[in-house]
């Protein structure tokens, strides 16, 4: 997950790091390189594996979504003057194909993001599957994840495995549609979300499904962590300011399967509600189907049915 960690960033260091030159001499055996893409600590750096230690200090340069950010890390582990290049989410393509051109020339490059694992919400994953595109070999190293940080912390991971959204779009139908995603999705779902948002996604969220259980992890492996457990409905009414880095769990989907549990007036107004908001007709029927306890298919029938009139 992208976000800040504490490192006590220096907002000078690092800058102009990322070289311009795709001038590498391959290396004698004509072998390509290895790009290694290493977790870092999302908060505590204790986290740090000693395997992805080794493993910046031996590589022949650093990939970062942020080199300020990185260059600390590197700093607190004693890896001093290694070489580091930015790929962050205003890299364009020149940019992938200068680090391309270093790995088939034989270099090891290691992609870290500012916390966590890279590629997950994160604009490594452009990198990757250069890479793979190349048969240049990706060796993951594993280590922290604020998706399962959250998971394991929440209560709500059951059996079934997860859905991960990421972060939501921020407004318009395609947040509505990925609402209705979240909400109609049976197994838990974990979604990243900013601090500023946090309260209206919780709201949105609720106004689906507000009997659903859900977590809020905030800051997690940090001095100030905290997980918050409740309803959805619980949680949106909760008033206080959510601050840092939040991760959102949503227990698994449990339809109330009880024919009186919404009555078809109730569901009338919800389905003109949602078609007046502009939402698509199969995010109306997944996001009402997840609050009405109704089978979906019945719903969009209704939902067709609506709009046609």
């Amino acid at each position: 997950m992208s976000g800040s960690s504490d490192l006590g960033v220096d907002e000078r260091e690092g800058e102009g790091e990322d070289d311009e030159r795709i001038d590498v001499a391959p290396r004698g055996d004509g072998r390509p390189g290895v790009l290694y893409v290493v977790a870092t600590p999302i908060g505590n750096l204790g986290d740090m594996t000693a395997r992805a230690v080794e493993t910046l200090r031996t590589c022949d340069r650093v990939v970062a979504e942020d080199t300020r950010r990185t260059r600390q890390l590197l700093t607190h582990f004693a890896i001093l003057r290694k070489p580091i290049s930015a790929l962050h989410a205003h890299s364009d393509a020149r940019d992938v194909e200068r680090l391309a051109a270093r790995l088939e020339a034989g270099e090891s490059l290691a992609l870290a993001t500012d916390a966590g694992t890279p590629v997950v919400s994160d604009p490594g994953d452009v990198l990757v599957r250069a890479a793979i595109a190349r048969g240049i070999r990706v060796v993951p190293i594993p280590g922290a994840s604020a998706v399962l940080a959250a998971l394991v912390a929440s209560g709500l991971a059951g059996e079934r495995g997860f859905r991960f959204l990421g972060f939501l779009p921020r407004d318009g139908t395609a947040r509505r549609d990925a609402i209705a995603v979240a909400c109609a999705t049976p197994e838990p779902v974990i979604l990243f979300e900013s601090p500023n948002r946090t309260a209206a996604t919780l709201k949105e969220l609720a106004d689906a499904t507000a009997t659903r259980t859900a977590c809020v992890a905030r800051e997690l492996t940090k001095l100030h962590e905290e997980i918050v457990r409740g309803t959805l409905a619980t949680l949106a009414a909760d008033a206080r300011e959510w601050m840092g880095e939040v991760v959102i769990v949503l227990g698994a989907y449990a339809p109330d399967t009880r024919a009186d549990a919404v009555d078809d007036a109730a569901l009338e107004a919800r389905i003109n509600e949602e078609l007046a908001r502009g939402t698509h007709a199969k995010a109306v029927a997944e996001r009402l189907a997840a609050w009405s306890g109704r089978p979906k298919r019945d719903v969009y029938e209704r939902v067709i049915s609506r709009k046609k009139r």
